[in-house]
Order: C-alpha cells, then sequence, then structure tokens
C-alpha cells in the first residue's frame, strides 16, 4: 500500500484505541517518522494530512530541510540521540527536540535563533543502549532547564525494551505517566507502531510511527 493509504488505515487504529481508553482523538498527536526515508516520502505523508514529522539524525535531515523548510504548518521533531555539538543545528531546523537528556545539551539548544519545544527523555530500561536520564536526576535537570530562555518544556519522553509483545511496555508507560503528573509536565511521548495502543491507554499524547506509515527501513 501506499504511504497515504497507510496513513488513513492507521489514523483509523488511533481513533480505534482512543475510544478503547476513552481518551479524545484530539489528545494524541501523530508523529510520523520519516528518518532514513527520502524527501518525497516526507512530502507525501504531508499531502495525506501528517503534520508532525520524527528525525533521529541531524545531518540526513539538513538534506531534506530545503524541500521541507517551506510546509509552514508542519512540526518537525528530533527524537535521536544528541550530541551536544550538533544541539546548536538542530535549534536551527528543528521545532521540538525531544531527546534532551542533560544539561550542556540544554545549554545548547538554548543557544539557537529561536524558542524552542523539548522533551526530557527518561531511561526507565535497564539496556544499556538505551539512552535518557535517570528518574532520581529529573528534579536537578527541570530545574536547569526552566533556567534557560529559549527552551519551553513541555514533558517527559521514554523508549521502552522492544518486544514483539506491547504489554512488555506497559509498566515502563505507567511509569513515565507517574513521572509527568509528579512534575506537572502533561505531555508523554510514547509508543510506536506495534505498542501504541498500550501507550494511549497509559496516557501517551505522542505516538511515534514510522513502520506504520512509511514501511520497513530497507538497510543500505
Amino acid at each position: 500500500m501506499s504511504i497515504t493509504e497507510n496513513l488513513i488505515n492507521f489514523e483509523k487504529k488511533i481513533l480505534a484505541a482512543c475510544e478503547h481508553a476513552k481518551r479524545a482523538r484530539e489528545e494524541v498527536t501523530l508523529i510520523a517518522v520519516s528518518k532514513v526515508f527520502p524527501v518525497g516520502a516526507l512530502l507525501e505523508a504531508y499531502r495525506a494530512g501528517a503534520r508532525h514529522f520524527g528525525e533521529n539524525y541531524v545531518q540526513e535531515f539538513e538534506s531534506k530541510w530545503p524541500e521541507a523548510k517551506d510546509l509552514s504548518d508542519a512540526k518537525f521533531h528530533f527524537i535521536g540521540h544528541l550530541q551536544s555539538n550538533k544541539a546548536r543545528r538542530a535549534a536551527d531546523i528543528f521545532h521540538c527536540v525531544q531527546t534532551v537528556d542533560s544539561l550542556k545539551v540544554a545549554q545548547r539548544l538554548n543557544e539557537g535563533p529561536h524558542p524552542i519545544d523539548i522533551f526530557l527523555e527518561v531511561k526507565l530500561s535497564e539496556e544499556g543502549s538505551k539512552a535518557g536520564i535517570d528518574p532520581m536526576e529529573l528534579p536537578q535537570l527541570i530545574d536547569g532547564v526552566r533556567a534557560l530562555p529559549n527552551l519551553r518544556l513541555r514533558g517527559l519522553m521514554t523508549m521502552p525494551p522492544w518486544s514483539e509483545d506491547p504489554e512488555v511496555a506497559r509498566p515502563y508507560f505507567a511509569r513515565l505517566r507517574e513521572l509527568g503528573r509528579q512534575h506537572e509536565l502533561k505531555e508523554l511521548s510514547m509508543g510506536m507502531s506495534h505498542d501504541f495502543a498500550v501507550a494511549i491507554e497509559e496516557g501517551s499524547t505522542m505516538i511515534r510511527v514510522g513502520t506504520a506509515i512509511f514501511g520497513r527501513r530497507v538497510k543500505p
């Protein structure tokens, strides 16, 4: 199926998940994860109604930026691991960075030319490959970020351990929801193609979906 057909079908699944969770569809933002796909795929998704896009690599998105920047109502979210030396450039071309996990990165983003939305990435999994800040260190980072005038702290983000069983992710999503409540951060970025319904049940306000919209990524 085409990207347009995939997006239409997935929108129906989101609506069903919201109805099951007794939540309004407007409470959940769909981020179409267009990383490693050409800008043409992003543009097709935009024409089909997508307005939020997720990218993992600053350099890759720089190559798409000349064609994407004129989509005036599109919002671009950085969702990969951000190195501090790339943060200043990320602040130039992204509307939101969802993976802030240190004050150093936050300070670099604050040097950008305009205010930018950010999420703090929280490490709830014991997997070594997962990035993020320890929950115990959140209060200090929150205070530091809120002192930076160019940053708008919107919420928290996490990546649970990978599993084909979406229920495996539930306790991690529930934990992030609780951390959001504790720190009065209402926005929660959690849930992907395979576990988005569980994430919506647990309070996600942003789901990051790539495969279900763009198809499986072909390794070079």
